[in-house]
């Protein structure tokens, strides 16, 4: 491996102004293009994050693109001016360009380097925690419309070494970036796991496959036990006692229009309906929004973007809130019941609310359901929420209106296995949230070190205890694991 810079070499580095090495925004190319010339077409999505790479396939004929679009050539750095890109690390290297020129977005400085600056060097320098905070400070422009004025890039001092070591500063750069660039690569493939192991667990659940089943269990253990066929029944009971004590027309039966076509059930489980086993209420919203005597009170105001804020079962807290008068307007729910948001393009995310509230018309409820019940249907609903999407009855606003909720079927296992059931998704739910924890912080670490590797570097102090940092950041043999491996190093109930 090469050495880095050591402190008496470093001393030997001179400072310059970008301008006095780099000419920016060139209004010219080194060859000029015809108009019937192919260019690469380089819009600001086609500018990675963080990486500085670009994808220059995209190719329109120069006539079309030389108006109204910045032009680079073979060489040049981009640097992304506008909020919030130029914080999200939108620079790059134009390289693989059509015929070495290309014309891009409206909002990219472009830095062309002289003899006296690698054209990799500076595009690192730009990624440095230096240039960046500076850049930020001083944008200019409206709230979503600033920018870096050229000015800033201009009179920005760049460290400069002599060519040669320039080179092999990039060189370590790059060395070290590949390394960790690597174990990012393994935290966000596991980070895709994690996904696909929460979705299993929850299908697994509902299928009648994460435990042993009741029917097995009373087999192997010679005894009798109660069939769901025996609960429903026994719900439907106390449902139709409850209506008949408030006085309600008896429960009608709902036939089951979702999904399509019911597959066999374990031994033991009995296809039910979400309104044979819950009432099936929706939400309100005071008119007009936002009217002082309806909004603003002490009330929390429970809508569809706090329940689909973030994968958390439970709703903790919402930041708004209603009035008495609101109250008397909407639905009030208490703590610890099933939601379902029912409108928009988050409709079918259930959520067990932990607070009392007001929910609006974008969230339904599902009452009157007992744990573990209650906990079981709130899984069986998770898997759902894709497909739930596909049958909307919405027009332009989507929307699951409360007779597709109540015709959605459940697979009900016996109650002994709903205990069973629910307390295994829980584990494996905590493991995963463990084991995502673990992954984000690792992350955000290997941005940290990053940011220091750049730092260092240009400091002329790029040294072995970097590249130590960066193995050290790699060695996490346990998050690397399949996350279905790491949850099931852990007893099971199967």
């Amino acid at each position: 491996m090469n050495q880095a810079p050591s402190a008496g070499f470093a001393t030997r580095w001179t400072r310059a102004r970008i301008a006095d090495v780099v000419e920016i925004n060139p209004r010219r190319f080194d060859k000029p293009p015809s108009p019937d010339d192919v260019v690469s077409f380089v819009p600001m999505k086609a500018v990675e994050e963080e990486t500085g790479r670009l994808d220059a396939t995209t190719a329109r004929p120069w006539a079309e693109v030389r108006k109204g679009y910045t032009p680079f050539q073979e060489g040049d750095v981009l640097f992304a001016k506008i909020t919030p890109c130029m914080e999200n690390g939108k620079y790059a290297l134009a390289t693989g360009l059509h015929g070495g020129r290309a014309a891009g977005s409206t909002e990219f400085h472009v830095l062309r380097p002289g003899p006296r600056i690698e054209a990799k060097f500076l595009l690192y320098y730009l990624f440095t925690p230096e240039v960046r905070q500076l850049a930020k400070a001083r944008m200019k422009g409206t709230a979503g419309q600033l920018r870096v004025p050229e000015a800033v890039l201009a009179d920005a001092v760049t460290p400069l070494p002599p060519i040669e070591e320039q080179r092999r500063v990039v060189e370590e750069i790059e060395q070290q970036l590949t390394r960790l660039q690597a174990g990012v690569a393994v935290l966000k493939r596991v980070q895709a796991n994690l996904k696909r192991f929460r979705a299993a667990a929850l299908k697994t659940a509902c299928d009648g496959r994460l435990v042993p089943t009741e029917a097995e269990l009373a087999r192997r253990e010679g005894r009798s036990y109660e069939p769901a066929s025996i609960l429903l029944s026994r719900i439907k009971a106390d449902r139709a006692n409850v209506a008949a004590a408030h006085r309600r027309g008896g429960q009608r039966e709902t036939v089951a229009t979702f999904p399509a076509a019911l597959s066999p059930l374990p031994e033991g489980w009995a296809w039910t309906t979400v309104d044979q086993i819950a009432e099936v209420v929706r939400g309100a919203s005071p008119r007009p929004a936002g009217d002082p005597r309806f909004f603003g009170g002490d009330i929390p105001w429970i809508t569809v973007g706090p329940i689909t804020a973030d994968n958390d079962p439970f709703l903790r807290a919402v930041p708004a809130t209603v009035t008495p008068a609101g109250r008397e307007r909407s639905r009030y729910v208490e703590a610890g019941t099933l939601l379902l948001t029912n409108s928009g393009a988050t409709l079918g995310v259930p959520k067990i609310t932990l607070i009392g509230g007001c929910m609006n018309d974008g969230v339904a409820a599902l009452l009157g359901l007992d744990y573990p019940l209650k906990l079981f249907l709130l899984y069986y609903l998770r898997s759902l929420t894709e497909p739930l999407r596909g049958i909307n009855q919405g027009a332009a606003q989507p929307n699951l209106n409360t007779t597709i909720i109540k015709a959605i079927a459940v697979p009900l296992p016996p109650l002994a296995e709903q205990h069973r059931i629910v307390a295994e998704v829980e584990r494996r739910l905590s493991l995963a949230d463990e084991l995502e924890r673990v992954v984000s912080a690792n992350l955000h670490r290997a941005t940290r070190l990053r940011q220091a590797i750049l730092a260092a570097a240009f400091t002329g102090r790029l040294s072995e205890r970097y590249e130590s940092s960066v193995r050290e950041a790699l060695e996490l043999p346990h998050v690397a694991e399949e996350p279905r491996a790491y949850a099931d190093k852990s007893p099971v109930s199967s």
